[in-house]
This record gives C-alpha cells, structure tokens and sequence, in this order.
C-alpha cells in the first residue's frame, strides 16, 4: 500500500516505538522516493535514508537518540552533501501543518516561528496579517499524508488501536493520512478494548499486522526495552560510511538485519528468544 513517491508519516518519538517490521518491510521492496514525516524521528528514519529510499523529510529532528550524540550519520552525511531534501520545522509547525490537512484546509495559522528565520528558508510557511485585527500571523501550509505507518501496543481485529506509552504524535498523523496501517504486539479481542475506550486512539485503521517485537531494536514502553547493543551496532557502521566513505560495513549490517532477514519472523529468529526475552521490561535472560 505504499508507493514510490509517497508522503509517508512514520509514528514513534525518540527512544520509544517505530514500527520497525514495516521499515524493514520498505527496505526489502526497495519503495524509494518517499517523503518522510515525523514528530520527532531517531534512527528507525536514518535507516531508511541509509538505504536510499528518501527524497524529502519534514521532521524536527534525526537524532541518533540516547545511542549517539547528534544527528543521525546518513542522514548527516546526505544533508551536508545537499543529496535529500530538508523541510525546516520544528515540532509545533509540524502538527499545524498535519492538523490543517485533517480539517481539508490548504493551510493553517500559527504563531510560533513568527520572527524568526523559519519563513525565509521554508516555502511551507508565509507571514501574513490577519484579515480581523492586521495582527502578524504564520501561515503552516497542510502537509496531506498517503500512508501513516504506527507501532500500537494492542488492537482488536477491526482495527481498533491502542497505542505503546502515550502515542504522541501519531493521532495527529493518522487524522491527516489517507490510509493508516499499525503493526501491533499483542491481536485482543474487542471487549478488551471497550473496557478501557479512552485509551483507543484510532477506530477503524486500514490494516493491522500483528508484530511481536514489532519495534526491535528500539523500545515498545509496557512490552520491552530498547536493545542499545543493536542500535550502536548499527551508528558504527553508519559512522564508517559518514567518515571514512567506507560502505562495507553499513551493506553488511543490512544484509543482516534489514534486506537479509525474509519477513520478520526470520529475523526475530536472527535476533534470538534470549536477547529478546532479556529486554522484556521487569525480566532477564
């Protein structure tokens, strides 16, 4: 259901879920060209950039998260060599912009950012007066989404989603997408869900995939904990590739761990039933 070419919103916030077994899932395919947005994107997005499948990103931020200091090393290394394409914003634009697509606006007004640089490096954003009181506004033009791709906690077969830790972020991009898929650790029934409604953040997604450890190598907050090992295995290899211009190590850490593994059976089988019970929260191996 994604495209060459697509906006794709990609759910999660630093050190918490990314819905790692449909990442996996784009890299194995190939599906490139993709406009990623984001909340507050970490490794999960500079993967993906590693693999040469994204265009455009309108994100805060790609942080190399509690693993490594900074920006993400693909990300920092196609940046500083003008080879993807940056949206400036910053946290709050980035919700305005996804909200005006949800109410079918073509944009929205806002105050943040209001002088500041943001206008003058952005063609998103337009200083403009009030048509009421001639007050300075920020008009946040509405950032439309194909496919928002999630990480939940727990879903009952309709769809019916309830998110890992707080969902920040991802109720904001799934209003503004056109179709929303979320890999799930745990398929309940529907009585389940109803006894605890207000937890459910979106009714009816387009289609679930039941993910157990959908979010390895980072964190699923209630499930399990994030696998630093994995994740500084990855930000050396990258670092080979930024510095040294070295991509042997990045090729083989994929071939293991993104393209390699069949689906994500196989590679919850590469990972190992120790190390993944050793990072369920509240146990050891």
């Amino acid at each position: 259901m994604v495209g060459p070419g697509d906006t794709v919103a990609i759910g999660g916030i630093l050190n918490t879920s990314h819905p790692m077994a449909v990442i996996r899932e784009l890299v194995r395919l190939g599906t490139g060209d993709l406009h990623v947005v984001g909340i507050a994107n970490g490794l999960e997005l500079d993967m993906l950039i590693a693999a040469g499948l994204v265009r455009r990103v309108t994100t805060p931020t790609i942080s190399g998260e509690s693993i490594h200091p900074g920006a993400g090393p693909a990300f920092r290394r196609l940046a500083q060599r003008d080879e993807i394409e940056i949206s400036e914003v910053d946290e709050a634009i980035v919700e305005v912009a996804l909200q005006a697509a949800a109410q079918r606006l073509p944009f929205a007004p806002w105050l943040g950012g209001l002088g500041t640089s943001l206008p003058e490096v952005s063609d998103d954003l337009v200083e403009i007066s009030s048509p009421f009181d001639d007050r300075p506004l920020l008009a946040v033009r509405a950032l439309p989404v194909d496919v928002a791709i999630l990480h939940v906690g727990k879903s009952d077969r309709f769809g019916n989603v309830q998110p890992v830790g707080s969902g920040f972020g991802d109720k904001a991009m799934a209003r503004a997408a056109k179709k929303i898929f979320c890999t799930v650790e745990r398929v309940v029934g529907n009585a389940e869900i109803r006894a605890n409604p207000a937890q459910t953040m979106v009714a009816g997604v387009d289609g679930i995939v039941q993910a157990p450890f959908g979010s390895h190598p980072f964190a699923s907050p209630g499930f399990y904990l994030v696998d630093e090992p994995a994740l500084r295995e990855y930000v050396a290899a990258a670092q080979a590739w930024y510095r040294e211009d070295d991509r042997g190590p990045l090729d083989a850490w994929f071939e293991q761990w993104l393209s390699g593994p069949e689906d994500h059976w196989d590679y919850l089988r590469r990972v190992g039933p120790e190390r993944l019970w050793g990072l369920e929260e509240g146990m050891t191996p």
